[in-house]
């Protein structure tokens, strides 16, 4: 359906810088026009290697025969799909984004694993990456939260690869791949709901004309550069600052940038297995740790002083 070999050969390139050329991919298709995009993008790149799945979230009554919709579009371009139901026990009042969002990464992670797949390809774009950004500033995040949303990852709750081949890309040329295939995308109207904070951002960059939504999709990549140097030194760096104390951990703070601490921090939670905090906990635990007090986090029992020791936190009586 898609015969522009210009746009196939540029997202081919994408693609394969992120998920070599052999492997074969799950695509998250919704059925808006930045996920139909990606499959049709995906299906023209690697005939033969891609799947799709459509998570049906149940929270809307139209939400089945969407993904029906999107399962037909599915077999005309011969391309296995599946259809993913989501099971609440009370469907969410509060949050509904969020626990929405943590719902569909549990299927789909489920679901790559399932099918022997390789890595799992989502549809974020440029200007999902400058609206990120933005909602980032507004809420005082640091370096890695102002790196956005990165280019390969892995799938929440999981170690699956995720990628997002389309994070060079606008979303008016993503339209512009579904007209152009004679697809009629669906309008999520969640999409216009101003109580969902996105939706309110995404408003104001299209209201501010002097903002430059390719350039901030630009500086979130360079940021996030920056922030792949610091996980590299941290590395290196553990290796003089970080001890074994037999069934704890200890971290040698002294003298380094508040930034290289909480890095060390969350290097010792990694080989403790343990969930990585939020931004914002993990700067009073630092800040805490530095005054000598001793917190709770993550599972963790974290002693400041001098030196800082970290063990498994008592289970709770």
């Amino acid at each position: 359906m898609l015969r522009d070999t210009a746009l196939v050969e540029r997202f081919r390139a994408d693609l394969d810088a992120l998920c070599p050329a052999h492997k074969r991919i799950g695509t998250a298709v919704s059925g808006g026009p930045d996920s139909l995009a990606l499959l049709l993008l995906a299906a023209a790149a690697r005939p033969g290697q891609v799947e799709a799945a459509t998570v049906d979230h149940a929270l809307r009554a139209e939400s089945r025969a969407e993904a029906e919709l999107v399962a037909s579009t599915c077999a005309q371009l011969g391309v296995p799909h599946t259809i993913l139901t989501a099971q609440w026990e009370a469907k969410p009042v509060t949050a509904v984004q969020e626990q929405a969002r943590q719902a569909r990464y549990d299927h789909l992670g489920q679901w790559i694993a399932d099918r022997g797949l390789d890595a799992l390809a989502t549809a974020h774009h440029a200007d999902d990456q400058a609206e990120t950004v933005l909602m980032r500033l507004n809420r005082g995040s640091g370096l890695r939260g102002l790196a956005g949303i990165r280019a390969k990852s892995t799938i929440p709750g999981s170690r699956l690869p995720l990628i997002r081949p389309l994070l060079g890309w606008r979303r008016h040329q993503l339209g512009d791949v579904c007209i152009t295939a004679g697809l009629r995308p669906i309008e999520d109207p969640s999409n216009a709901d101003e109580q969902f904070e996105r939706v309110r951002i995404r408003r104001g960059l299209a209201d501010a004309s002097w903002l430059d939504a390719a350039a901030l999709a630009q500086s979130a990549s360079h940021l996030g550069s920056a922030d792949d140097a610091i996980d590299w030194m941290t590395e290196s760096l553990a290796l003089a600052r970080v001890t074994d104390d037999g069934d704890a951990l200890r971290i040698d703070p002294d003298g380094l940038p508040a930034e290289l601490q909480r890095r060390l921090l969350l290097h010792v939670f990694a080989r403790f297995d343990a969930p990585e905090p939020r931004g914002p906990e993990l700067s009073r635990a630092t800040a805490a740790l530095a005054r000598g007090e001793t917190v709770t986090l993550s599972g963790l029992k974290l002693q400041g002083g001098s030196a800082w020791r970290i063990s498994k936190a008592p289970p709770r009586r």
